[in-house]
């Protein structure tokens, strides 16, 4: 899961880089919508997969000010 999060990063930061490039030249629609298309897939792609593969093992739980991690943080501070 690891190489495939490489590669589309990989890929969407080409794409930006060629959408730019268009721009550059001249053709400013073509360039515009290569770019676009690029955050699109970094948005609802990418960063999706990323949270996937960053959250998988975790529990939410150990992240949330609940109670019983108010009082562990409590405990904390006073040693």
């Amino acid at each position: 899961m690891n190489t495939i999060l490489k590669i589309l990063g990989i890929a969407i930061l080409i794409a930006i880089g060629v959408g730019f490039y268009q721009k550059m030249e001249g053709n400013d629609p073509l360039g515009d919508a290569i770019v676009g298309v690029a955050v699109l897939a970094s948005a609802f792609i990418l960063m999706p997969i990323f949270l996937y593969v960053r959250w998988k093992g975790k529990k939410l739980e150990d992240y949330t000010l609940s109670e019983k991690n108010m009082k562990k943080m409590r405990e904390n501070n006073r040693n």
